[in-house]
């Protein structure tokens, strides 16, 4: 007894020496400050070794890596290391006993240390966290799956293993953060409904939490990119996450979230103005080529002069530095500054030689379009890019990449078609869809085009390859079961070839008619824009389909949905009532629509005919007006122009249709400055038909050719005639035509409008109207055009309009006989 006494009081100060002393070590390895002595100790105590000491030294290495920047970490250093093997064959004999938090620690250690994927270890660990997936803890489970999609298993088993678990415990995620990793890590995974689920969930937990990290927010926007999914009410509250932390953003998380928000089609104006001061303040920090590229591609479409002036100059003496990557984001800045400094150019075109055989497929053929964009003139280069485009489109077997190709082929002059460009688009035609089509039908056009202009007869296999390509697109429409599968090939269908399908296209859409939801009312109505058509059937049902689900539809959605209304001047059913459940719905919610974007909303509703207080109030704001004029420094070129056009027209409207609201008129400048710059040729139908009007009245005296109205209307011809009506001449203003080159503008009509006609005379207002002011396949007069006419009756006229199609039909002498009856 007494032995057996002996035998436990020595086992038991064994244990609690080796706990002492385990303990002892686990403290040493947490108070490491270096790697080495993380080394130092496992080489001291490999016997000693637990799977908890294992796995704390492993995550002990990557701590000490995170705190350094990221050029001053050491990871080869650590992998390469002799002790940093024995570690690894440690944990792998000790998986099995590991804690489940500590396999996905130390996975994510490794992986952080890039540990190669199919590395024993790893696989191990993976293998190991699998067979526990249903006992993980949330926090465990999210960093697990952002481990797999950081190996690249995104359509993996285990994916969506994890995928199912999330589902299932979606309701109990309270942590943002922890859902933010889970929706990145299975996006590719998901259904439609279980990502709606997800969203709302994402929405739910972004309000609810006062203060959301702008990093869970940049993930929640990547989950967006990764499904393809523009979803507003989502981009809205992160976009406001990002502008509350502007402390905390840098050139690598700005030059993140413009990234992704230029993937997504989504545009703010206010985050664009925070990135551009918080860019400009730093610009002096970015000396590598790495931060210098993203600063030169995210500030430069937004600087000034003196700034875009400084950006070409060091962006010059730092062209050889840059990587493949890196030229080719110089290149799309400059494309979307607009910006062809020869210099620069050059420099680029001579770095490019060396990157060439570089670049993947792709990336050969945006290199091409920004060249061609940029028009660079370096022949051996694009010589090359052609030769090397042409081998990979031998060796293509992609769709999508063969049609990109030939798209940009077709961008370089003189490029000759060879029989073996013909056959490749022959073998792979039924795998095209509309989208592919359209290029190629494009590029087809364009050779057969050059043909003509150089005398030469247009091969016949094109010609042959172009009816074949017709009519697959065609059969392609007439098979079509799926209205949504259908909009996603029709969103980047357009150009000429867009009228060869046009017909068939709408016969597809009005069959698929009950496929329309408050879902896909907006893809609809966007190409429905697109081709100009009015289709009352496909109207009908969209205007249906909105006023029943207006709640569900964002206003953005809602403001494309009137603007196809407004654009094709189309009244649907209950028109009255349609329009005003949409504008209280958009009313409602203006605070979520950028200034810019409220201007565009007014004169969509001005053409239209509705003038709602609330929002004519808040845009004619002198603040609101200041805001604008800030936000529209960062806009690019064409859409600052837009914005600047409309509000001037909606100004127009205001002014003349709703005095009440005592509106100023202040687009005198502006209007001047429009006018002035334009090109001032005048055609020779108008010539033509001054003359035949000159014949008519008695004169040329007795009209004006090309005449600016108050609110600088533009009319084709002006007379006045009296209460007889006879023609009253125009003798004491008339300039000769001679003597303006042909242009005869009249800048003088304040002047005029003082003057009061004599009693019982009329202006007469005579327009030209060519096709562009109809919608497709009808004689139905589009809104713009037709809110011309009014405002012209409001201030006068008599508005006389002549259809291109009665025009054209007409004979000489019958031209003549219906001016003069109009």
């Amino acid at each position: 007894m007494l032995r057996l006494r002996q035998v436990y009081l020595f086992t038991l100060r064994h244990y609690q020496a080796r706990t002492l002393s385990s303990d002892l070590l686990l403290s040493q390895i947490n108070s490491c400050t270096h790697e080495d002595e993380v080394f130092s100790l496992v080489g001291r105590n490999k016997a000693r070794l637990s799977e908890k000491h294992v796995g704390i030294a492993l995550n002990m290495l990557w701590q000490l890596q995170k705190k350094r920047p990221l050029p001053l970490r050491t990871s080869d250093y650590v992998r390469n290391h002799s002790q940093f093997l024995t570690l690894c064959i440690l944990a792998e004999n000790k998986v099995e006993h590991m804690e489940n938090e500590a396999i996905v620690d130390t996975l994510y250690s490794l992986l952080r240390l890039s540990v190669e994927d199919h590395d024993s270890l790893t696989e191990a660990l993976v293998t190991e966290a699998r067979k526990r997936l249903e006992r993980l803890s949330l926090p465990a489970l999210s960093k697990f799956a952002l481990c797999l999609y950081k190996q690249h298993r995104h359509f993996s088993p285990i994916t969506g293993e994890v995928a199912h678990i999330v589902d299932v415990k979606l309701d109990s995620i309270q942590d943002i953060r922890i859902l933010s990793v889970l929706m990145i890590s299975v996006s590719d995974v998901i259904s439609q409904s279980f990502r709606d689920r997800l969203l709302q969930k994402a929405g739910q937990l972004l309000e609810e939490k006062n203060e959301v990290h702008f990093n869970y927010a940049k993930r929640t926007l990547q989950f967006l990119q990764n499904v393809k999914l523009r979803y507003h009410p989502l981009l809205e509250k992160c976009n406001k996450i990002f502008l509350k932390s502007a402390s905390h953003l840098d050139i690598h998380s700005i030059n993140f979230i413009l990234g992704l928000y230029e993937q997504l089609g989504f545009d703010s104006a206010e985050f664009c103005l925070v990135a551009k001061q918080l860019l400009s303040e730093t610009i002096d920090d970015y000396d590598d080529p790495e931060t210098f590229t993203k600063l030169f591609y995210n500030l430069g479409p937004m600087a000034g002069s003196k700034v875009r002036v400084r950006l070409l100059t060091t962006a010059e003496y730092m062209a050889e530095k840059f990587s493949s990557y890196q030229v080719l984001l110089i290149l799309k800045a400059m494309q979307k500054m607009k910006c062809r400094n020869s210099h620069l150019l050059k420099k680029m075109a001579s770095v490019l030689h060396k990157h060439l055989d570089s670049y993947h497929v792709l990336h050969l053929v945006k290199l091409t379009q920004y060249l061609v964009a940029l028009r660079c003139q370096n022949l051996e280069l694009m010589a090359k890019l052609k030769k090397l485009l042409f081998g990979c489109l031998k060796s293509s077997v992609i769709p999508a990449d063969i049609a990109a190709i030939i798209r940009v082929l077709a961008m370089l002059p003189s490029f000759q078609v060879e029989e073996v460009t013909i056959n490749k688009v022959a073998a792979v035609l039924p795998q095209f869809s509309l989208h592919h089509l359209n290029c190629i039908a494009t590029a087809l056009v364009k050779w057969n085009h050059y043909d003509q202009l150089h005398w030469q007869n247009s091969s016949k296999l094109r010609v042959k390859l172009l009816q074949k390509l017709n009519d697959c697109a065609l059969q392609r429409l007439q098979k079509a079961n799926n209205l949504n599968l259908l909009l996603e090939e029709l969103t980047h269908v357009n150009g000429e070839w867009l009228e060869v399908i046009n017909e068939e296209t709408m016969a597809t859409c009005q069959r698929l008619i009950d496929q329309i939801t408050w879902a896909n009312v907006l893809p609809l109505s966007c190409f429905l824009l697109k081709t100009n058509y009015r289709c009352p059937s496909l109207l009908d049902r969209i205007a249906s389909v909105t006023a029943e689900n207006i709640d569900k539809i964002h206003p953005s959605e809602i403001y494309f949905i009137l603007f196809l209304f407004s654009a094709l001047n189309y009244d649907p059913p209950a028109n009255e009532e349609f329009f005003e459940s949409c504008i209280q719905h958009l009313t409602s919610n203006l605070s979520s629509f950028e200034t810019h974007h409220l201007v565009l909303l007014g004169h969509v509703l001005a053409v239209a005919g509705y003038f709602p207080p609330v929002l004519i109030t808040k845009i004619f704001n002198v603040s609101f007006l200041s805001q604008l004029d800030a936000q529209l420094e960062v806009l690019p070129t064409a859409l600052k122009k837009k914005v600047h056009m409309h509000l001037m027209k909606l100004n127009r409207a205001v002014c003349l249709e709703c005095p009440e609201f005592h509106i100023p008129w202040f687009h005198e400048r502006y209007c001047q400055h429009v006018y002035h710059s334009r090109s001032s040729r005048i055609n020779p139908l108008r010539q033509h038909v001054h003359r035949m009007l000159a014949e008519i009245l008695g004169g040329s005296h007795y009209a004006r050719i090309s005449v600016l109205t108050p609110y600088y209307y533009e009319i084709d011809f002006e007379c006045i005639l009296d209460e007889n009506k006879k023609p009253l001449s125009y003798m004491a203003q008339t300039i000769s035509l001679d003597d303006m080159g042909g242009m005869h503008l009249r800048h003088d009509f304040k002047d005029e409008g003082r003057k009061a006609l004599p009693p019982g005379a009329q202006r007469i207002a005579l327009d030209f109207l060519d096709s562009k002011a109809f919608s497709k396949d009808s004689r139905h007069l589009k809104g713009e055009p037709a809110v011309k006419k009014r405002h012209l009756e409001m201030l006068g006229y008599r508005v006389v309009q002549i259809p291109h199609f009665e025009w054209n039909s007409m004979g000489l002498s019958t031209k003549g006989e219906q001016i003069c009856t109009k």
